[in-house]
């Protein structure tokens, strides 16, 4: 497991200047109050880029587990397709926090939004850049990229911002090929077999789905330490759970319990089965496959953190990966201390 680092100051992050954003928030914040008071627990709204997905997995693991109730939450979970519409959700102020990847702390930082990343599920992207059937002689390699259309779950999410990194890296600029908004799951597949796309980047179960189906092939695979390694140059921390850093530090007590239950069950993933793990999840998450839902999750484990902890130079490969086409972040200062924090998952109790 990569050494962490066990030091890191609260965030900054944004994606876009709302004015409503103030008023938002104090209206969550009120209603969580309000439910504490009524004896019905804390209330926490968390948006997570995709529920279904392996990568976002211990959302709803936990609350599966039961560790948001041992910790006197009421946490409710909601979905969308993918991680920037998630972000929105909380830089609104219609969540207290959102589930998806840490990259866009970065981002949404250089916008004037401060957010932080508080408990770090992963050192690993958890991608899979996919070419469909049609396409694989055409594309060997991101070199290849020049003139094709390549999915991503949305414009301005983790999957685009990795697609344009590969792209740049191998001297593809990114005016020299499309990125097309496909969701996941079967919106993915649809488009890859249509051919409205010649292949992209996705997650599990997708991927899994796509190779049982032989409608494409993995071109690069991300879903290891040492795939991240290969691809991007080192660990790329992605999934986290990550908070407005306002709300962080006058909710220090929520923060906490959030932590622990996170905690807890990425340590208890450690300990079990990816069947034992997919046992535990909704029945209509395997897609009444089983044995391929639980293949997908197996594929994937590797990039889950234990202890909750930003590895170890995570955030400059990450700065690194954005610097490389995003002009915003290029030209920009950024602070990667105020991006994350250990604060809460240093406190977790063995």
């Amino acid at each position: 497991m990569p050494k962490t680092l066990r030091h890191g100051s609260l965030a900054a992050a944004g994606l876009l200047v709302l004015s409503s954003l103030t008023a938002c928030a104090n209206d969550v914040a009120g209603s969580a109050a309000a439910d504490e008071a009524g004896g019905k627990g804390e209330k926490v709204k968390i948006m997570v880029g995709g529920l279904d997905k392996v990568i976002y997995l211990p959302a709803m693991l936990t609350q599966r587990l039961g560790y948001f109730e041992d910790e006197g939450l009421d946490v409710e979970l909601l979905g969308e397709h993918a991680g920037v519409e998630a972000e929105t959700a909380l830089v609104a102020g219609k969540v207290q926090g959102a589930v998806g990847f840490y990259d866009h702390t970065l981002d949404l930082q250089v916008k004037g939004e401060d957010v932080q990343s508080v408990v770090q599920f992963s050192h690993a992207p958890g991608e899979v850049q996919i070419v469909s059937d049609k396409a694989a002689t055409e594309i060997s390699s991101p070199e290849d990229f020049k003139g094709k259309r390549l999915g991503v779950t949305g414009l301005g999410s983790s999957t685009d911002f990795l697609t344009k990194y590969l792209a740049v890296k191998n001297g593809v600029p990114v005016s020299e090929f499309k990125t097309v908004p496909v969701g996941a799951g079967q919106s993915f597949i649809s488009a890859l077999k249509k051919g409205s796309i010649d292949g992209g980047m996705t997650t599990d179960p997708t991927v899994a789905t796509i190779l049982a189906e032989n409608s494409g092939k993995v071109l690069l695979d991300m879903r290891t330490p040492e795939g991240s390694d290969e691809a991007l140059g080192g660990a790329y921390p992605s999934s986290s759970l990550y908070m407005q850093t306002d709300w962080v530090n006058d909710n220090k007590k929520t923060v906490q319990k959030l932590a622990n239950a996170f905690v807890k069950t990425l340590r208890w993933m450690a300990q079990h089965s990816a069947t034992e793990i997919a046992d535990e999840m909704p029945d209509d998450y395997s897609k009444s496959n089983g044995t391929l839902y639980a293949s997908a999750i197996q594929s994937t484990m590797p990039m889950f953190t234990q202890d909750g902890v930003m590895p170890e130079d995570g955030p400059k490969t990450v700065e690194k990966v954005l610097k490389a086409f995003n002009p915003d972040i290029k030209n920009a200062d950024v602070d990667l201390s105020k991006t994350y924090t250990t604060e809460f998952v240093d406190k977790v109790e063995d």
